[in-house]
């Protein structure tokens, strides 16, 4: 009896640490689905290349998994370019307070937007990534490629 109880705590011990275990596929990045990490995605804005540097959240995830996009950005308030998305993607919105010059951040939904000025806010947003060393993108509106 003693044994198959020894034999009992130590199936349950083995499963419970397996269980508990990382594995090497790190979950604190971003998966295409074929275990490939991508940590950002490039952009083309006005026929630069930039980098957007992605957040580890839900909403970038949807996102990845919606590219390649090419955009027609509108200008608006002379800090950011937005267009709407063809589909939904989940949120996790806060209030930044303050916004940072190459923010990439999702109004509501399905509002991409890229802000090219930094400002304070009292809008929502959920974070999708950052664009390091965006310059100031002008009054007029942009056409975007996204890709991985």
């Amino acid at each position: 009896m003693k044994k198959i109880i020894c034999i009992l705590i130590t199936m349950v011990f083995i499963m419970a640490t397996g269980c508990n275990s990382k594995s090497n596929n790190s979950e604190d990045n971003i998966s295409n689905g074929s275990n490939e990490v991508i940590n950002s995605v490039k952009i083309v804005i006005d026929e630069k290349d930039y980098s957007i540097n992605l957040e580890n959240n839900e909403t970038a995830k949807s996102f990845v998994n919606m590219l390649p996009q090419k955009l027609n950005m509108e200008e608006l308030n002379g800090n950011e370019k937005y267009t709407y998305l063809d589909s939904k993607l989940p949120t996790n919105s806060y209030k930044p307070k303050h916004i940072n010059k190459g923010d990439v951040m999702l109004y509501g939904d399905n509002c991409l937007v890229v802000f090219y000025k930094s400002f304070d806010t009292s809008y929502s947003y959920t974070k999708l990534g950052h664009i390091d060393n965006l310059p100031d993108l002008g009054n007029n509106n942009v056409v975007v490629i996204i890709e991985k």
